[in-house]
């Protein structure tokens, strides 16, 4: 919405926020006063798959996954690899949820949540938020010094299900075919395709569905997801591209509303050049996002510049932004003079902001 709004030259710059603060366990819709959005894909689910007492959503991606195993002779042990990788590179990423690294027989023998998926496979209940803010090339032009961190959003795509959703497909359940059609269109834009992806992140909330992309956002021949993956070509050293270098949703952590943010975030720093502990070397950097229900965002990111990323030292960074810090590397939390620092400085309410300095003293 923020890029099409600049886009269409009604605004210059916009800030945008998201925020999620989760309930505990799995989710669960909150309303009793209106039928559920997913109701007719739960009865499908049921009717293909049978019903089960599992969390909902860990069935639909198992389901999924079941079903890729079904066609292409994936093995459990491939989702468990994904899994194994994304906590690996969550050990380089300050706002990752878990930071701990896990053998492969770990991963395989922690709780059974949906077969295929256990429960290191899939993306905790979490709390978070993230901004970005969207600006106009003249926006830009008018703040030279902002330009060492300019990223062009060049290529983008939102779909929402098709009729292949009623295919009886659990991957079409999933998102799959929108995903397909989405990121075709994002590339087209772009002027690339899946091979000029250096970096991707995607939306893991289960490692099964992170397989399943892999074919579905064209980085391998259809069947093949489950070879990238044996191979090692999602993580570094590997033929690439890399996946969620941030540790994705699986191990950063899936507050609904702040995930695509997050998302943007990494693939930011990594073009910039911040993400100096985990860099992967790109010029172009991929983004999707999924929703049940259901749709699907791609982004293409790519330097304003049109240059390769080049890994910054700290110390370069904050001599070139206005950070006394590496934001990509380092998490600091906000204090009360941060709050008071974006304050009115003529219409000031003490009232208004008392609970919220209570609240920040109270964590620090």
């Amino acid at each position: 919405m923020a890029r099409t709004l600049v886009r269409s030259g009604a605004v210059d710059c916009v800030l945008v926020i998201g925020f999620e603060q989760m309930s505990p366990g799995s989710i669960k819709s909150v309303w009793s006063d209106r039928p559920s959005p997913m109701g007719l894909s739960t009865q499908m689910m049921e009717d293909t798959r049978g019903k089960h007492d599992s969390p909902r959503n860990a069935q639909y991606f198992a389901n999924a996954g079941r079903e890729y195993m079904e066609r292409y002779g994936a093995r459990a042990e491939d989702f468990a690899e994904i899994a194994r990788i994304s906590h690996e590179h969550s050990q380089r990423n300050p706002y990752a949820q878990f930071r701990q690294k896990y053998s492969l027989e770990e991963i395989v023998n922690s709780p059974m949540i949906h077969a295929p998926i256990t429960k290191l496979q899939c993306s905790p209940t979490s709390n978070g938020a993230g901004a970005a803010v969207i600006v106009s090339q003249r926006f830009l032009d008018s703040k030279p010094q902002l330009r060492s961190q300019a990223v062009l959003m060049a290529g983008q795509s939102l779909m929402t299900d098709s009729p292949a959703l009623y295919s009886r497909s659990a991957m079409d359940l999933v998102g799959f075919d929108m995903t397909k059609r989405a990121v075709q269109a994002a590339y087209k834009e772009a002027g690339i395709g899946p091979k000029d992806v250096a970096v991707c992140e995607v939306h893991d909330c289960f490692s099964a569905n992170e397989l399943i992309l892999l074919e579905g956002l064209g980085f391998c021949e259809e069947g093949k997801a489950h070879e990238m993956v044996r191979r090692g070509d999602i993580t570094y050293g590997g033929k690439g591209p890399i996946v969620n270098p941030s540790g994705g949703l699986i191990s950063k952590g899936h507050p609904l509303g702040a995930t695509g943010l997050a998302q943007c975030a990494e693939l930011c720093w990594q073009l910039r050049g911040w993400a100096n502990n985990r860099l992967v070397d790109a010029d172009v950097a991929l983004q999707h996002n999924l929703g049940l229900g259901g749709a699907v965002v791609i982004n293409v990111y790519k330097r304003a510049d049109g240059q390769k990323n080049r890994r910054l030292s700290d110390q370069e960074i904050v001599g070139s932004s206005a950070f006394k810090y590496n934001p990509a590397t380092e998490a600091r939390h906000v204090t009360a003079e941060d709050a008071d620092k974006v304050r009115s400085r003529t219409s000031r309410n003490e009232y208004a902001l008392g609970d919220t300095q209570d609240k920040i003293q109270a964590r620090l």
